[in-house]
């Protein structure tokens, strides 16, 4: 670590590669990197690193920019574009070879697959040999194609004092020279990494640790420039409830299904991610400015977070009760829409804003809200299911019809009036209230859950109550 380093503006970034959506990995990368740089005053950038033109497509640019949006993590200046600046990466490439820290490297595919088998028989690791390393470049035959390799340290160690991790130490020997410029002359990943992160002024490099052996090799690039060195921080990885690296098996992978799929809040999200591998004390429920006001790189573990998806979900139980009721209807509102085939319209999505202090107290996601609200927009007559079907015996009915009259009687239809008048059925029968709320939520629902009876019969309404119980009491006359 360069102790100067501590001194600078703390300028991050997170980079990621366009290549499918935004990893939930990824994810957090970005809100560690926006979290540090908001908690020192720094500055947050957002680089795309295009320079797999084969993989890199607008959609999965587009894919990413949609994620970090809904997150809340979308750069503090316009994304840079790794591709863009590819004669800036040879330049430096050229800057190298001309100081002596780079060379040009002749060797054919053919020799390079020879030398590899040679060191798979010989069970050797397989790495570049420098054969080009120290030999003068007029040796290679008039106009043959070369790559520029770096010259990487042979002799002594490198130690990176990583924020995470803690001091990390390769023998210099176990580092290769890598490519700089590939034989068309396009710049490596490796070079453009440390040159776009030294060209936006980046202080601190927290990524995963997947990257830890490329700040070995990149820090030969830095050294070889003269550059000041950055802060490596590389967070562990998030592995699956069975410790195993998370992948598909282990569930969604993409933010976008958080979201779209799952139902969840970015709140949520972003409160999850952050206690995936990010800890103070005991607090779980952690506001986005109480995260800034917390973060510092001390409190990631060096451990791989395990994921796990029932904390998610109750923390998006906790930032759904937590919301405001409006914004609530207009995300579930679509999703009714889908289930249902019907458009749900302003009228709609007034009367979930007026469902919300009954649907959403039990509810860990969207889609569990918009399931508890499908009795609202259900067509008349209900197709109860086999459950609902099972109350709605002569019983059942008897007391239905016994609701109609109560009901048909009041003249303003509220919760109070409502109440006042089931429980005098129940009485009249010698019955528990939820003896009489249980066919009643099957008539006006089709189901055996629900919201409290009472909200359910106010949210229906005093006409559409009535004739769902009429619908349901026909059941008989038609039985």
């Amino acid at each position: 670590m360069n102790a100067t380093s501590e001194t600078r503006a703390v300028v991050t970034r997170f980079a990621p590669s366009p290549t499918g959506f935004l990893h939930i990995g990824g994810a957090r990368t970005a809100l560690f990197n926006w979290l540090f740089a908001r908690h020192h005053g720094g500055r947050y950038l957002l680089r795309i690193e295009d320079t797999d033109r084969a993989r890199s497509t607008d959609a999965a640019i587009e894919a990413i920019y949609d994620g970090l949006e809904w997150l809340g993590l979308m750069g503090d200046e316009p994304p840079v574009h790794q591709f863009e600046r590819a004669p800036r990466h040879v330049e430096v490439a050229e800057q190298l070879l001309a100081a002596g820290h780079a060379y040009k490297c002749f060797a054919t595919p053919e020799e390079l697959a020879e030398l590899r088998e040679q060191q798979r028989a010989a069970k050797q690791p397989m790495r570049y040999d420098g054969r080009w390393r120290d030999r003068d470049p007029s040796e290679a035959p008039a106009g043959a194609p070369y790559v520029i390799r770096l010259k990487a340290p042979r002799e002594g160690e490198t130690v990176i004092d990583d924020a995470v991790q803690g001091r990390i130490t390769v023998q210099n020997k176990e580092l290769d020279d890598m490519i700089l410029l590939r034989s068309d002359g396009t710049p490596t990943y490796m070079l453009a990494v440390v040159v776009d992160d030294h060209d936006m002024g980046v202080t601190h490099v927290i990524r995963g640790d997947d990257h830890i052996n490329n700040a070995f090799r990149q820090l030969g690039i830095i050294r070889g420039m003269g550059w000041e060195e950055p802060v490596y921080a590389h967070i562990p990885l998030i592995h699956g409830a069975d410790g195993a690296k998370l992948s598909k098996r282990h569930g969604a992978l993409g933010v976008d299904a958080y979201r779209d799929e799952m139902g969840m809040l970015p709140e949520a999200v972003i409160n999850y991610l952050l206690r995936l591998g990010w800890g103070h004390g005991d607090e779980e429920t952690i506001s986005r400015e109480r995260a800034i006001e917390l973060f510092d790189l001390a409190g990631v573990g060096r451990s791989p977070a395990r994921f796990d998806i029932k904390k998610l979900e109750n923390l998006n139980g906790f930032y759904i009760r937590e919301a405001d009721d409006a914004r609530l209807a207009a995300l579930v509102a679509p999703r009714v829409a889908a289930l249902t085939g019907r458009p749900v319209g302003p009228d709609g999505e007034t009367l979930l804003t007026r469902a919300m202090a009954a649907l959403k107290p039990r509810a860990k996601t969207l889609n569990e809200i918009a399931d508890g609200a499908l009795f609202l927009f259900a067509e008349r007559p209900l197709v109860p299911d086999d459950k609902a079907m099972a109350l709605l015996d002569q019983a059942g009915l008897d007391l239905i019809a016994a609701c109609i009259q109560a009901l048909s009687g009041i003249d303003t239809w509220t919760p109070e009036a409502i109440e006042h008048q089931i429980r005098g059925v129940a009485e009249t029968a010698e019955l528990g209230l939820g003896k009489v709320a249980q066919p009643l939520r099957a008539a006006l629902t089709g189901r055996t859950t629900s919201p409290g009876i009472f909200d359910t019969l106010s949210l229906l309404g005093k006409e559409e109550t009535l004739a769902r119980l009429s619908d349901a009491a026909a059941l008989g006359v038609r039985g």
